[in-house]
């Protein structure tokens, strides 16, 4: 039995890493082009749905998730679909540093929500790491707050409690499914998307990339929701901040977005919290 629950742990976090590494591109794909954000949500969602599915069907799943689908999953795809209508939008009033940053304050909403709906509390280990993630959030804030702050970063913030609310969902139902609610999440802002932009006039070249957009969005929706049945929700909230460095730098490879040098120390002080957590974990475990 125990050493069933340090393979299921083990599988959690590494599917939570992979979320992470693909998480940390949607600031690439939103910025690094001129569609408005309902453009982006409508292609990248309409392409997600159709890549899940897909995906569902090759591994034999999708009746058995139609089947499974309960009250569980569509509050999960509620809340998916609330933060990805703040999450895109962040990224077009606000820097991929900033709305990655922002993000990096769900161990403590994850851990809070965990607290007060399911009386789980984090351990330990998961407490210390995150406070010392929080220097890291101040010492970046603190850069960004000589220049006020914006929508961008209020978006940035909604999206984080949705985030923070949907791994406490997984981690109360364990059970739920993983790639459904994803797939409904996505056609739920579909008539949104329709209502408040014109995505039949994205141009040609930016539709593929768009597409490709909805691919990497499908792969982390899935491995996320997964990794989240598998973790407390403040250590899945911990290792999500493996996003929060890895953003700026590919915001500054790609889109050559220069991020301060607080961002660049407030993030190494994340990331090295991530994997003191981790190291301490195995240790402990």
């Amino acid at each position: 039995m125990n050493s069933f629950v340090k393979s299921s742990r083990t599988a959690g976090v590494l599917l939570m890493v992979i979320s992470a590494l693909v998480f940390s591109s949607a600031g690439i794909f939103t910025n690094g082009v001129s569609s408005t954000a309902w453009d982006i949500i409508f292609w990248r969602g309409l392409a997600a749905a159709g890549f899940t599915v897909v995906y569902m069907m090759m591994r034999g799943m999708l009746k058995r998730e139609i089947a499974a689908f309960g009250y569980p999953a569509l509050l999960a795809s509620v809340l998916m679909a609330a933060g990805t209508m703040a999450f895109i939008p962040a990224f077009k009033f606000s820097s991929v540093a900033n709305v990655a940053i922002v993000y990096s304050s769900s161990p403590f909403v994850a851990a809070l929500m965990a607290w007060l709906f399911i009386g789980e509390k984090p351990s330990r280990t998961i407490v210390i790491a995150s406070s010392i993630a929080l220097v890291g959030i101040v010492v970046v804030f603190y850069s960004s707050a000589s220049a006020g702050g914006g929508i961008g970063e209020l978006l940035a913030l909604w999206m984080t409690l949705m985030m923070s609310a949907t791994m406490v969902v997984y981690r109360k139902w364990p059970n739920t499914t993983a790639a459904l609610p994803a797939v409904v999440a996505s056609l739920f802002l579909l008539p949104f998307a329709m209502a408040f932009s014109e995505p039949m006039q994205t141009t040609a070249q930016e539709i593929p990339i768009l597409l490709v957009f909805g691919l990497v969005f499908a792969v982390a929706s899935v491995t996320l929701s997964e990794g989240a049945r598998r973790l407390p929700p403040a250590e899945t909230a911990l290792l999500s901040l493996l996003e929060t460095p890895l953003a700026p730098i590919l915001a500054y490879f790609i889109l050559r977005e220069v991020p301060s040098w607080q961002v660049l120390v407030g993030g190494v002080i994340i990331l090295l919290s991530v994997v003191w957590s981790q190291r301490r974990q195995s240790v402990v475990g």
